[in-house]
């Protein structure tokens, strides 16, 4: 058993494919039409890291209720976790990139984090290493 998908909910597919793939690095799946469950045409887009198995559904708003949820599906908190190896090189690179990071790098037991946000404004943790013990 894994889990196979999740779903963030987005304004519009195509800056949320430019961020997903281009500026994180993640890899495009799939991207091919679909229709919503009352006929309408919609895409399928699923985005993920190389190398993962677990993939994310980039999911266009459709009416009222879902663009409400754009930014809040997890009501502020921080709902997505990126474990990266390099923690200084990919923070610099986002950074770089225009990524909005609403934390400073900190180090915590489990390694070294800070906080962004994605196209969609939900925030998510840039995890790495923990630093090496000072000699």
């Amino acid at each position: 058993m894994h889990l196979e998908l999740i779903t963030i909910i987005v304004e519009k597919y195509d800056p949320a494919i430019e961020f997903f793939v281009e500026t994180l690095g993640f890899d495009l799946v799939e991207d091919s039409p679909s229709l919503t469950n009352d006929g309408r045409p919609k895409r399928w887009v699923v985005v993920r890291p190389p190398g993962a198995t677990t993939g994310i559904l980039l999911a266009q708003a459709d009416g009222d209720r879902q663009r409400g949820a754009v930014g809040e599906q997890v009501a502020g908190r921080v709902g997505f976790f990126l474990r990266i190896e390099d923690f200084s090189g990919e923070y610099s690179r986002l950074v770089n990139a225009g990524v909005k990071f609403v934390t400073e790098p900190r180090t915590e037991p489990y390694g070294q984090v800070a906080v962004f946000l994605d196209i969609a404004g939900n925030r998510w943790d840039l995890l790495g290493p923990p630093e090496p013990a000072a000699a």
